[in-house]
């Protein structure tokens, strides 16, 4: 059974890239959103099995959504165009969040963050 993914991101075109990328590997892509308030909602009607999560959503706070998205008990992986040791600070102050690059992102990529994720639980 395919992983349901929605992703999070204020970039169109890294939208759509990251869908055929992810799709292509066997990750099914059930929603996208531009914003928090739109991907709180999408994740509320489309129970994804992990929500992709840009740290930078432009106006929103990315890391405030994937804390809030978490607290729900979903499974939030942060992504973003910056290395991970530029956010080392902020992601150790809340819950653990798992964090991929979007240079890195592919369906195993995902699904090995996925899978570390739930078994640090």
């Amino acid at each position: 059974m395919p992983v349901r993914c929605l992703i999070v991101d204020d970039s169109h075109a890294f939208l759509r890239a990251a869908r055929d990328v992810l799709e292509r590997e066997g990750i099914s892509v059930v929603g996208v959103a531009a914003t928090a308030a739109e991907g709180l909602r999408s994740f509320g009607l489309l129970h994804p099995d992990v929500t992709l999560v840009d740290l930078d959503l432009g106006e929103d706070d990315g890391l405030e959504l994937a804390r809030t998205l978490a607290a729900y008990r979903g499974d939030v992986i942060l992504i973003s165009a910056y290395p991970e040791q530029d956010f080392a600070d902020v992601l150790a102050a809340g819950p653990p969040l798992a964090f991929l690059p979007k240079t890195g992102l592919s369906g195993d990529a995902v699904r090995q963050t996925l899978e570390r994720q739930r078994d640090s639980r």
